[in-house]
């Protein structure tokens, strides 16, 4: 499947040349392929519930990391199963678009 973002070059954290955060970086890139997976099987399964928990978590830690664009995808995405549950409805069409570039952003991360 293509993702949104996929082919374009590495996203690096701000945090790349900070010799105190390089191993927390790596640890939280070593974590977003499988997040990603995950966010995916999720959107696919429609578990909105827990898609989410994982949007709001993860908006919370990239940024932390040094990932802002990551962070600014996972909002998009809890913003918009937010506003649908209050609303009753949901653009399947936009939710999709969103956890694509959000999973294509994961994808891209690199720690140095």
């Amino acid at each position: 499947m293509h993702t949104p973002g996929s082919t374009e070059g590495p996203l690096r954290s701000e945090f790349a040349n900070d010799p105190d955060m390089a191993e927390l970086v790596r640890e939280f890139v070593a974590e977003l392929g499988p997040r990603a997976d995950q966010i995916l099987r999720l959107h696919q399964a429609s578990d909105l519930a827990e898609l989410r928990r994982m949007a709001h978590q993860l908006k919370g830690s990239a940024g932390g990391y040094g990932f802002a664009p990551i962070g600014v995808a996972a909002s998009k995405v809890e913003d918009l199963l937010i506003a649908s549950a209050s609303a009753g409805k949901q653009s399947v069409e936009q939710l999709r678009l969103e956890v694509e570039a959000l999973v294509g952003l994961c994808r891209r991360a690199m720690d140095s």
